[in-house]
C-alpha cells in the first residue's frame, strides 16, 4: 500500500510541500513520476518538495527554461523535467534521457525522474511508476505566479 488511496485536498503551498515529502518517502531508485495538471497548479512546487524530501539541500530550480535539472542526492540522481515548452513530442529525444532510462543499467537504478507535462512527450518517455494528477478546486485562479492558496485535488497513483 502506498498511503495514497484517495484524492487529497491541498489548500496551500505548505500542504503541497507536505505532500511532496510524503511522496518522496515512497520513491525508490528507478521510479518515474508523471506530474500533470493545468498551468499554475503546483507541479513545480510539488517537484521541488519531492527533491527536498529526498534530501537535497541546495537550490531547487524550475526546469521551465532549460527543460531539465539534475540533482545528485546521496548516490541518487533526481532528473526533473518540465516539457511544457516542447512543440513536438519527438523533441524529448534531444534531451538525452536514455542515459537515465535504459533498462538494466546502473544509471536507471540510481535515478528518480520527475516529469512535468508528460503529455507533451507522449510516446517518447519512460513509463510512469507514479502518476500525480493535480486538479483545480473551486476558486483557484490558475495563475502561475500566484502561490497555491486554495484547494486543489491531487490524485497520486502507483503504476
Amino acid at each position: 500500500m502506498n498511503g495514497f488511496s484517495k484524492p487529497i485536498a491541498v489548500a496551500s503551498a505548505d500542504a503541497m510541500h507536505q505532500l511532496g515529502h510524503a511522496l518522496a518517502a515512497q520513491l525508490v531508485a528507478g521510479d518515474v513520476v508523471y506530474l500533470s495538471g493545468p498551468l499554475g497548479a503546483g507541479k513545480t512546487t510539488l517537484a521541488q518538495a519531492i527533491v527536498r524530501g529526498l534530501g537535497f539541500s541546495g537550490r531547487v530550480k524550475s526546469p521551465s527554461y532549460g527543460l531539465i535539472e539534475l540533482y545528485p542526492i546521496n548516490g541518487l540522481t533526481v532528473v526533473h523535467l518540465d516539457l511544457y515548452r516542447l512543440s513536438a513530442a519527438e523533441e524529448v529525444a534531444d534531451l538525452g534521457l536514455e542515459a537515465y532510462t535504459t533498462a538494466g543499467t546502473a544509471d536507471k537504478a540510481d535515478t528518480v525522474m520527475l516529469i512535468e507535462w508528460p503529455s507533451r512527450g507522449e510516446g517518447h518517455l519512460p513509463p510512469a511508476s507514479w502518476v500525480v494528477e493535480i486538479e483545480d478546486g473551486p476558486g483557484v485562479s490558475g495563475v502561475a505566479s500566484q502561490p497555491v492558496t486554495t484547494d486543489r485535488r491531487v490524485t497520486v497513483s502507483r503504476r
